[in-house]
This record gives structure tokens, sequence and C-alpha cells, in this order.
């Protein structure tokens, strides 16, 4: 399974995803490893012309989208999906999801229909595809410890 598989999206569900993802980022504090993920999600999914300079200079400018209204703007199961996968991507960017972080997402999932199983299953998605570049390393050790430290 391709980690993002191409989903097409509107201008209107690119905002909308990053905005949901911002929401994410904020919950615990900002850092600037998860601005760039948005920044870079919204660069390679909006349509020619956006720009993606708000994410990154003025995140103050930018409004967080809530559960609920991400719902009503993204009505493909390939799309929500994505966003669920690309919130996990952001809360683990830091090298843990807070609980903040765990129980938002878990809203945003209850709102876009994806059940907690499923849930579930893409943040073992999101895990495998931050380990792989991992398994061909010599120090054994030092991967372990990264695959239980995300807790796969």
């Amino acid at each position: 399974m391709e980690f993002f598989p191409d989903v097409d999206l509107s201008a209107i569900e690119a905002e909308a995803i990053a905005r949901g993802l911002f929401a994410v980022a904020v919950v615990d504090g900002v850092h600037e490893r998860e601005l760039a993920l948005i920044a870079e999600f919204y660069r390679g999914t909006a349509k020619e012309g956006a720009t993606a300079g708000a994410f990154v200079s003025a995140p103050s400018q930018i409004s967080p989208l809530g559960p609920q209204d991400l719902a009503a703007l993204l009505p493909g199961a390939a799309a929500r999906e994505l966003f669920v996968k690309a919130a996990y991507l952001v809360a683990w960017v830091d090298g843990q999801v807070s609980p903040a972080e765990r129980e938002l997402i878990g809203q945003f999932a209850r709102a876009l229909g994806v059940s907690g199983e499923h849930e579930a299953a893409l943040e073992g998605h999101v895990k495998d595809y931050l380990l792989h570049p991992l398994v061909r390393l010599a120090n054994v050790e030092a991967v372990t410890g990264i695959a239980k430290k995300l807790g796969a």
C-alpha cells in the first residue's frame, strides 16, 4: 500500500486539510517541524499558483479548523483517510504524540467517519512509514529503541 496515494483534492479541500493539521499542531504547542510538514503537504496538494508561505511565515494568521468543519469540507473517504494519516504524521514529527494530539486526532477521525479500529490501522501505517528507512541500519539496538518509542 502506498503511504500517500494520489488523491485529487480541490483547493478548498487542500486548505481545509492544512488547517485541520494546523489544529493538531497547535493543540500542544507548535513545533517548527510540524509547520514545515504542513507547508510541504499543502505545497504538494494545492492547485497551481497556491502558496504555502503563510503556513510557515505567519502561523498566527492561520485559523485552525475543527473536526465538524473539516468533515463538512471533505466528503470523500480517500481524502478523510489522507487527513488522519497526515495528522498522525504531524503529531509524530516531534518524536511523540501527546495526549492532547491523540484526543484531537480521535475527534477528527470520529467526525470524518473513521472507526477507532481503522484510525489505529492508519496510525500503524504512519509508524511503518517512519520506521521503513531504518530497517537497513546495522545498529539494531538503536532501531529497536526507536520502534519501541513509536509503540511499534
